[in-house]
């Protein structure tokens, strides 16, 4: 089944229902799996001690708090254009989970910030880059809330959300182009990971349980966006016939 079939949100109910069916138990055991090697098995690090373990939870929140918006950049581009019927569907309903994943990076990121660099926060490029994504997720489920018709909503929030992926280049090299506190790139460089096996092992785990709850919750609040909007057709038609 292609990306063709599932525009017809029927077929899209009946597929993400069998779909979330797997999704549930997997992500369930990859966090039970991801979490043990966390806290249990993963060695407290020479210099920070036990406080390490907040990166478990801080990095994989950032990446995927970044990757949510480039979901939603693709949904965009499938509003503006190629017109796909679920593409604004896709859009409004990661925007609330991608502003919680930024949420808890910004939580986790002061909680582990107090204690190594002395403050809670500090308004270097890095942090206030990652600041402003959140709270242009808090703009586009305002935006949502404040139009009513959903086609011109969906193309309002595909026009900002585009303009709002110019700050992902900027919080991936921030650290390369200024001077902040964060350190440059640890996994994803090209000299290969700076970070011992005993916790890039745990930090991938956790990072790919992250990855399996945001889909199970894209795919589940997207179903239920469907069945929202069908409510709200079936209303407007009663009232046009009232």
């Amino acid at each position: 089944m292609g990306l063709i079939d599932l525009a017809n949100p029927s077929r899209f109910l009946a597929f993400s229902r069998r779909l979330l069916q797997v999704l549930v138990p997997v992500t369930a055991a990859a966090f039970v799996a991801g979490l043990y090697l966390a806290f249990f098995v993963a060695p407290d690090d020479y210099q920070q001690g036990a406080t390490v373990r907040i990166m478990f939870i801080h990095v994989p929140a950032a990446w995927l708090g970044m990757m949510c918006w480039v979901v939603m950049s693709i949904a965009a581009l499938g509003t503006l254009v190629w017109r796909h019927p679920l593409a604004d569907v896709a859009l409004k309903t990661a925007a609330p989970i991608g502003a919680a994943f930024t949420f808890i990076c910004l939580f986790a990121g002061s909680m582990w910030g107090r204690p190594m660099w002395g403050t809670y926060w500090v308004w270097d490029a890095r942090l206030t880059s990652v600041l402003i994504m959140f709270l242009m997720y808090l703009g586009l489920i305002a935006l949502w809330r404040a139009v009513d018709d959903p086609s011109r909503a969906g193309r309002a929030a595909a026009i900002l959300t585009l303009v709002g992926a110019i700050n992902l280049p900027i919080i991936k090299f921030s650290v390369d182009w200024w001077n902040t506190l964060h350190q440059p790139a640890s996994v994803i460089r090209s000299g290969g990971p700076a970070i011992h096996p005993t916790i890039l092992l745990p930090l991938l785990a956790m990072a790919l349980a992250f990855t399996l709850l945001f889909v199970t919750l894209h795919v589940a609040a997207m179903r239920n966006e469907i069945l929202r909007r069908r409510v709200r057709t079936l209303r407007l038609i009663q009232a046009e016939a009232a």
